[in-house]
């Protein structure tokens, strides 16, 4: 039998013999039939081995050949028995969407001792929704903002002022989004539409965060200088907003037009590009027309409310008295 097999790996297959050098480089010499005399299994027969009297039998007296059909390969996943799939979403539906289509199609079809698993990207797609969802992303990225501010202007009230204008950016962002989706195909028909809330557009959220938050820090920081030089808080708010508008608009527009062309990108990865770009447009387009208006506004909110707030802390606050007799009054 060891005869037999080594013959039919040797001639139809292949087998190693040993290097050589030549030329100045190292050849590996392989046995093997030509390829004429090895096109089809029943051509065996012109292949010999030797028998117990050391005469050549040829293979087909041995042997007798048969079709059978079957894979290729047993593929194997954690020791199991497994078969891959490999599926691509409709256009317009996400890879978290055919998840679980496949999930609900597999609970109602296939038998209880049977389970599934996922590979590649999907499996890192499965683990990253098991980590830390985009609501705490975003709750975190605010409170960072938020911390960073009070620590810059030694206060907690005009942090709050500066991120009143945030949800204005991210109605924005959001509405550019669902307006992409729906007229794109129409006016731009090179250009592809799956546009959606995914991960590209929650890293622009993010970021729209910080550059909303930029252009308030520009009104708010000289606002608050006027107001502690004297002026008062409408007054200074006017001021903020007269000095800081130019800046404002010349950079927002500058940095509109530098992702222009990454909305209206093309070729492969163009989907993620699109979709960054025009949430990133949408929230600055929004924080620039709209939310700059809200920064003043806002400013002299917070800063009447905190007025408020400490008049009324200041009522209430006990006055101690130094001296021979009773010690404490309150008024």
């Amino acid at each position: 039998m060891t005869d037999i097999y080594n013959t039919l790996q040797t001639f139809l297959g292949g087998s190693f013999v040993n290097y050589f050098n030549r030329f100045g480089r190292q050849w590996q010499v392989y046995i093997q039939a030509d390829d004429p005399f090895r096109s089809n299994a029943e051509q065996i027969g012109q292949f010999y081995v030797r028998n117990s009297n050391n005469n050549p039998v040829p293979l087909s007296a041995v042997t007798q050949i048969r079709r059978r059909f079957g894979p290729e390969f047993t593929m194997r996943y954690n020791l199991y028995r497994a078969a891959q799939i490999q599926v691509l979403p409709a256009p317009g539906f996400s890879s978290a969407q055919a998840m679980r289509a496949l999930e609900e199609v597999f609970a109602r079809t296939m038998p209880r001792e049977m389970g599934y698993d996922y590979l590649g990207m999907s499996f890192q797609e499965k683990k990253a929704q098991q980590g830390i969802s985009p609501i705490a992303i975003f709750g975190f990225s605010l409170l960072f903002v938020f911390l960073i501010l009070a620590g810059l202007y030694e206060s907690w009230s005009l942090p709050f002022s500066v991120l009143l204008s945030t949800p204005v950016a991210v109605f924005g962002t959001l509405g550019a989004l669902y307006l992409r989706r729906g007229v794109t195909s129409a006016i731009f028909p090179p250009v592809m539409v799956q546009i959606e809330n995914n991960v590209f557009a929650q890293i622009g959220l993010v970021m729209i965060i910080g550059l909303v938050a930029k252009n308030a820090i520009l009104i708010v920081e000289f606002a608050k200088v006027e107001f502690e030089n004297g002026a008062t808080v409408t007054e200074a708010a006017l001021a903020g907003a007269r000095l800081r508008l130019r800046p404002i608009v010349m950079t927002s527009l500058a940095f509109i037009a530098g992702c222009l062309p990454l909305a209206f990108a093309s070729g492969s990865g163009a989907v993620a590009r699109q979709v960054l770009g025009t949430g990133v447009i949408g929230g600055m387009v929004a924080a620039t027309g709209i939310a700059i208006f809200f920064i003043p506004a806002g400013f002299c909110l917070v800063e009447r409310i905190t007025f408020s707030i400490r008049r009324v802390a200041n009522r209430k606050k006990p006055i101690r008295f130094s001296g021979s007799g009773a010690e404490t009054g309150e008024t």
